[in-house]
């Protein structure tokens, strides 16, 4: 069943990562997996080693019994121990392939892994959700399963997409003016700004495009002081202060003046 992607990285360690991730699901899975897709930054080829994510997508034909959301729960965290660079690292989502025929967020939440462990309760999709249909579809990887082109059946349209980004800025990225507390954790602080640059590049352009190119364009189309902040944001390593809490903030209102 596996598509064999050994070395789809030029990293041994996230190769590793990957090629235990889809042995050991499809051992615990079985006929129940459908799908195991790679995306985020390691699909679009900028791909940071010291501040990327690896972003994996599982698509099963029925939900995980207790029973495989315990093992799946024990090889993140055997995963973790391992490779403690990507303990916190790695973020995946257990969806159905019923799921999938549909622009609306699912009602029904889904098994998640981020931050280093499997979130409990289980979250529900939000705006992200046609996002990530839309980055899938257009450059999803497929480590095990069909191309997901296929596995969705219908391109998605770049309106639909913005119109989620707008959502997302008012209900997920707006409220920090009202409470900046989250911000105070500096990954946050870059994905924010990085996150912004996306929502404002997909604004005003067609193409799907990784965080680095939206944000090389950000720099370029606005110049200073937010080409200075972007910046900041791109460079920002794990383990370092970003500190950027008030620009961030004024970032949050120039976005939002420009999409008036």
């Amino acid at each position: 069943m596996s598509n064999h992607h050994t070395n789809i990285t030029p990293f041994q360690d996230v190769n590793d990562i990957i090629s235990t991730l889809s042995q050991e699901l499809q051992h615990i899975l079985g006929d129940q997996l459908h799908g195991f897709y790679l995306t985020g930054s390691l699909t679009y080829g900028d791909f940071d080693y010291g501040s990327s994510d690896i972003d994996f997508l599982v698509v099963l034909h029925s939900p995980l019994s207790q029973k495989q959301r315990e093992q799946v729960k024990s090889v993140h965290e055997g995963i973790a121990e391992k490779y403690p660079v990507w303990s916190k690292r790695i973020e995946s989502s257990y969806i159905t392939q019923d799921m999938l025929h549909f622009d609306e967020p699912p009602i029904n939440p889904r098994p998640y892994v981020n931050g280093g462990q499997m979130w409990d309760p289980d979250p529900p999709y939000g705006n992200e959700w046609l996002l990530n249909l839309f980055v899938l579809y257009e450059r999803g990887v497929a480590l095990v399963g069909p191309d997901p082109k296929t596995l969705i059946g219908r391109p998605i349209g770049i309106e639909a997409v913005r119109a989620a980004s707008r959502r997302d800025l008012h209900q997920e990225w707006e409220p920090l003016l009202k409470d900046a507390s989250p911000l105070k954790d500096s990954h946050f602080q870059a994905y924010v700004i990085l996150t912004l640059c996306r929502i404002l590049h997909r604004a005003k352009n067609d193409p799907v495009v990784s965080k680095k190119v939206a944000s090389a364009w950000v720099k370029k189309t606005y110049g200073k002081p937010w080409s200075d902040l972007v910046e900041k944001a791109e460079s920002w390593q794990h383990g370092q202060e970003l500190d950027a809490i008030d620009e961030t903030l004024q970032f949050i209102r120039f976005i939002l003046r420009e999409l008036e």
